[in-house]
């Protein structure tokens, strides 16, 4: 029977504490059978907290019917019998603590609860408190350093950690003593430098402007001069965009285009500059927000990419008070309302247990709203559509509305930029959303809309639209020539006519579609979208087309590529090349025929972070397997080879950064020729992947001995147990003629 172990990092804000706990989540996490991390917050929705608790276990149910109650068995039935870590951050009162304690069961098999808090009562009544201390010096010089100069000095001797320019030694420890060895405080100001000249009276020009009697003292005030200077350091553009950000409850995760497309709605990018398109240039903006680490990035699992971010609770308290002093943004919520003044000009409505009347009350204010955002709690103050004529902005983004009037008096939006819908629960759209005359985003997805009414087609400025593949569009669609984004579409026998439409949208930069049979007429349509830069086609299944799409040239600034299963191409297409295909991050291909020049092409790819890569090369009795060289995919996060022959080895220096690799249908064949493993074409050289956290094999043996075969599972087996990083693994083997999954 193994003991629990439940351990609390406490300390004030700034201090890394979830930086931390992260760390250790991202290093321990593959030793568990499951594992989570959730975040709190000031004003804990704990019936949202449980159901990100079972996604991130892995746990699929219909949770749209449970409450909490019935959510905390649901999570207690799955952990009992597992050995489990899950992260709790940011805990601000013991009693919500107490309610997700009851949710984490103590078992046999043994489990670790990691907590963050600023609460020291918090931490000592939750368990084993580890206090949080600012870095030392050197640390705090390191980190400096690293962020301004890129570079880090390995050799841990106190003495050695030194400025690389002497000019700036001086200036740069006087800056550092007013951080006071806070990880945030000293990001922010070295991030804040990073962008300027390396010029010495530049540099004290910074740190006489953030305040005196700051050295080795940071408290909150002094916490908030230095993210204060920080905020006025930027752009005026930046600063309207990362003030719009007080819309989000604190901890909220930030869908990047999402908030991109609402920055557009509301005006604040402009015509696009050096080509680019108004979202290319948010883009630009969000990167540059990170770049100066004001809000935090957070990544794709899968794909490595970029895909959302955070922002720090004392960020936001910052700019929620900028904004109320400008009026810039009005947040209703149970913790941190803001008095509405005689107009509202932007209204994020968080909690609707006591903010209601308050609600009730600026209703007559929203006149000349221009954004009003609602968030779930609250869904139960969403004002009548009609009191908000000016409005630009519009998201009710999970929002129950299937019992609701709210977009009855839609089509009097005239002004409306952006409209999220995604996942409220409507089964229709008013057929006078054809008024919206300068709508740009439409997002209707995860709905119960059969199909779009016929006046969708007369939004002649609509730039992105999202729908279920289940959603029929109308004829016409061809008529919406600024769209850049269209997903997900599906074609069959009575839509085909729309893939001659489809070529006709030349602005197009993101498309998602599904047929039921592959059309010729989509590589006539597909050469005419020159500006794709995320594909993704789906056949339905049993449907298989070879060489259909093998005459068919990428666009250079392609991104992601993902043509699904029923599409092969006969070989591997000659533009997919690094100097051809130079943006290519995520790519999801069948080729026939594979060979390991091949292989070496792809893993020259410098940006590739997502591989999905099925050959049919045992069929073509091609038995030889693959080197995954030295160098090789440096930027790979995951890797899924599908019907490869045994052995697939990995050279010391191949796939720096993979963390998942899939391979499914390893085939062990009798005549497979083996390469460059020594022990008789077992060892594959997992130990040569430094960040691999999880691996997952299903080997086939057709005609190979059975003894060879357990031979080979039980080397990877060995391989994957050996790993230093202990990585999740599930090793399977079939025999010739088991039925396939």
């Amino acid at each position: 029977m193994k003991q629990g172990k439940i351990v609390s990092i406490v300390g004030f804000g700034g201090l890394g504490k979830t930086t931390l706990a992260n760390a250790v989540y991202e290093k321990i996490r593959a030793q568990f059978d499951c594992c989570a991390f959730v975040s709190v917050s000031q004003t804990p929705d704990l019936r949202k907290l449980y159901k990100g608790l079972l996604y991130d276990l892995g746990k699929n149910i219909n949770e749209e019917i449970l409450d909490e109650s019935r959510l905390i068995k649901v999570i207690r039935e799955s952990l009992q019998d597992k050995r489990y870590f899950v992260v709790v951050d940011d805990i601000w009162d013991i009693s919500v603590w107490k309610s997700i304690r009851c949710a984490l069961p103590n078992n046999d098999v043994g489990y670790t609860i990691m907590t963050t808090t600023r609460v020291s009562n918090v931490a000592e009544q939750a368990g084993c408190a580890y206090k949080m201390k600012p870095l030392s010096s050197n640390k705090s010089r390191k980190l400096f350093l690293r962020r301004i100069f890129g570079i880090e000095n390995k050799d841990n001797n106190e003495e050695t950690e030194k400025c690389p320019d002497d000019e700036l030694a001086e200036v740069s420890d006087r800056i550092l003593k007013k951080c006071a060895g806070v990880p945030l405080a000293i990001i922010t100001m070295a991030s804040l430098l990073a962008c300027k000249a390396r010029n010495k009276l530049e540099w004290y020009e910074v740190y006489n402007s953030v305040g005196t009697g700051m050295e080795n003292n940071m408290d909150v005030e002094n916490m908030r001069k230095i993210l204060s200077f920080s905020y006025y350091e930027l752009p005026c553009h930046l600063r309207t965009c990362l003030l719009y950000l007080s819309m989000f409850p604190e901890d909220f995760v930030i869908d990047k285009d999402r908030l991109i497309r609402m920055w557009i709605g509301e005006g604040f990018m402009q015509c696009g500059k050096q080509g680019k398109s108004l979202f290319e240039l948010g883009e630009s903006y969000f990167n540059e927000l990170i770049n100066r680490s004001i809000i935090q990035p957070l990544y794709n699992s899968l794909t490595g990419m970029l895909c959302s971010c955070r922002i720090h609770d004392m960020v936001l308290d910052l700019i929620r008070s900028l904004s109320s002093e400008e009026n810039f943004v009005t947040v209703l919520s149970d913790m941190d309302s803001t008095s509405p003044s005689n107009t509202i000009r932007r209204l994020s409505l968080q909690n609707g247990k006591k903010s209601h009347v308050m609600a009730q009350a600026t209703r007559s204010l929203l006149q000349h709203a221009r954004s009003v955002v609602i968030f779930p709690s609250a869904v139960a103050q969403v004002p009548a559509a009609g009191s908000c004529r000016v409005l630009r902005v519009l998201d009710l983004e999970d929002c129950n509305l299937s019992q609701t009037n709210s977009l009855k008096y839609l089509g009097n939006l005239c002004h409306l930029r952006y409209l999220g819908l995604y996942h409220t629960r409507i089964s229709h759209l008013p057929k006078e959303i054809g008024n919206l005359q300068f709508l740009q985003t439409l997002d209707v997805r995860r709905n119960y809309i059969s199909s779009l009414p016929w006046s969708v087609v007369q939004l002649r400025n609509l730039m992105c639209l999202d729908i279920d593949v289940s959603t029929g569009v109308p004829n016409g669609i061809g008529n919406l020539t600024c769209l850049e984004q269209l997903s997900r579409l599906w074609i069959d026998d009575s839509t085909i006519n729309i893939i001659e439409e489809l070529g006709q949208l030349t602005e197009l930069r993101q498309l998602r579609i599904q047929l039921d049979e592959w059309n010729d007429k989509l590589l006539e349509c597909l050469r005419k979208l020159q500006k794709i830069q995320q594909l993704e086609i789906y056949v339905s299944p049993g449907q298989r087309s070879i060489g259909a799409l093998d005459t068919w040239i990428a666009p250079r600034h392609i991104r992601e590529l993902r043509i699904m299963d029923s599409y092969w191409f006969s070989t591997l297409p000659a533009w997919v090349n690094p100097s051809l295909v130079p943006d290519l991050t995520c790519l999801s291909i069948v080729v026939r025929e594979v060979h390991q020049v091949d292989l070496d092409i792809l893993g020259r790819l410098p940006a590739l972070r997502s591989l999905y890569l099925a050959v049919d090369n045992k069929n073509l009795r091609i038995l030889e397997g693959f080197i995954v060289g030295a160098g090789a995919f440096p930027c790979l996060v995951s890797c899924y080879f599908w019907k490869f022959v045994w052995p697939v080895v990995f050279q010391q220096g191949a796939m720096p950064r993979l963390r998942d690799l899939l391979l499914r249908w390893l085939y062990y064949v009798r005549e497979a020729r083996g390469n460059a493993s020594n022990d008789g074409g077992f060892d594959m050289g997992l130990r040569n992947l430094p960040s691999l956290q999880s691996i997952i094999a299903e080997v086939r043996c057709e005609g190979a001995s059975k003894e060879k075969a357990e031979q080979a599972k039980a080397a990877l087996m060995h391989a994957a147990e050996m790993h230093p990083n202990h990585p999740n693994h599930a090793i399977y083997i079939k025999y010739e003629g088991s039925d396939d999954e």
